[in-house]
């Protein structure tokens, strides 16, 4: 529309979302009049200024302030003074909106220069944890505990940022190794936790750890074999396929920072239930080079088969009352250290509850004083 007074073009690209055009639903009756009078010829029907002055300041375009009409009457606003206002009121908006934008622009650029591309405006050190509900997140902290199974005693507990658990299990086992003063120690955590670097540090620190591992994969999705329908031989190095083929050794590589070793058969192209195991010409197995680590405390989980109730009764007892303490906000405290503090006062407050209830009162300030 040349000679005419210009606004913003609804297909101009923008942050969020990508146009302006995408603000407003496909049902909304806006498009309806937006189309209707696209569709007319405004100079056959007689409207002035159907063809811009050569000269002189530019004016709107008769079908824009049609537009302004016709859905003004649509929502009951006849009064050309109020239009105005209300066509003032959405430039306001969009200028707002435009604004918004722009900010959230320059925080996308301040997301991706912090190490985990996150911001909390409300605590600068809080972070986004994962929940057990896809898709979802809590912005706060994580709390890392290690109880008693005896006595539900909190033995030790850190306050961290992580968003995960996974990571975690060899620092929280070894600091309760060190506060009990002992050489053994069986620590029972949930699948959660399960990792292998984790699992080979609380190996090499002499901890027994029960971590469940999480059957997923591809193929077991699909209906085919899993890693664990073949069996490793640690003799000769080699792996036996359902199919009673040999998997041998093929090639070692590093994958996120580890050392993983390769092997297939060479039976794999012509093998009578290939696709019962693969889609691919062969089925890669591969092993983690710690992995006996892994097996052996695997089997050692099958010998305690209430390992996970034990666990659930240990540790859930204690966030339960703890979290009924702290009531639904949980944290009172921003900023990591002083969260470390409030949360060092629900352990102090509660084992002093549980040692009451253990030991009685007067008996308990006796020990005190001893």
């Amino acid at each position: 529309m040349k000679r005419y007074v210009e606004g913003q073009d609804r297909s101009q690209a923008t942050l969020f979302p990508e146009s302006l055009d995408e603000y407003i639903a496909e049902d909304n009756p806006v498009r309806v009049v937006d189309v209707f009078v696209d569709e007319l010829d405004l100079k056959d029907l007689g409207f002035e200024g159907a063809e811009p002055e050569a000269t002189g300041r530019p004016a709107y375009h008769p079908a824009t302030l049609l537009k302004i009409y016709i859905y003004g009457y649509l929502n009951r606003v006849q009064s050309s003074r109020r239009l105005e206002r209300e066509a003032q009121h959405l430039k306001e908006k969009v200028e707002t909106v435009k604004a918004q934008m722009r900010r959230l622009k320059q925080l996308g650029k301040q997301m991706a220069e912090t190490p985990d591309e996150q911001i909390s405006f409300t605590d600068p050190d809080a972070r986004s944890m994962a929940t057990s509900a896809r898709g979802s997140g809590v912005v706060g902290y994580n709390v890392q505990t290690a109880v008693d199974a005896k006595h539900h005693l909190v033995v030790t507990h850190e306050v961290t940022n992580r968003g995960t658990d996974r990571g975690q299990l060899s620092s929280i086992s070894q600091q309760t190794q060190e506060t009990l003063g002992t050489d053994k120690l069986t620590a029972l955590a949930d699948r959660g936790y399960y990792a292998g670097p984790e699992i080979l540090k609380c190996e090499q620190a002499a901890i027994n750890v029960l971590v469940p591992k999480s059957h997923i994969s591809g193929n077991l999705a699909k209906g085919q074999f899993d890693k664990r329908d073949f069996r490793y031989n640690p003799r000769r190095d080699e792996y036996r396929c359902p199919a009673g083929q040999r998997a041998i050794w093929r090639f070692t590589t590093v994958e996120h920072d580890q050392v993983i070793h390769k092997y297939w058969s060479s039976a794999c192209p012509r093998c009578p239930i290939k696709a019962q195991c693969t889609d691919g010409e062969y089925r890669r197995i591969a092993r983690w080079e710690h992995e006996a680590v892994l097996e052996a405390m695997e089997k050692r989980l099958e010998r305690v088969p209430d390992a996970a109730r034990i666990r659930r009764q240990t540790i859930e007892h204690v966030f339960g009352t703890l979290k009924s303490w702290m009531g639904a906000s949980h944290f009172l405290m921003k900023r990591l250290p002083n969260v470390k503090t409030e949360m060092g006062l629900h352990v102090l407050a509660y084992n002093l509850k549980r040692a009451m209830q253990i030991f009685g009162a007067v008996p308990l300030m006796k020990i005190m004083r001893a």
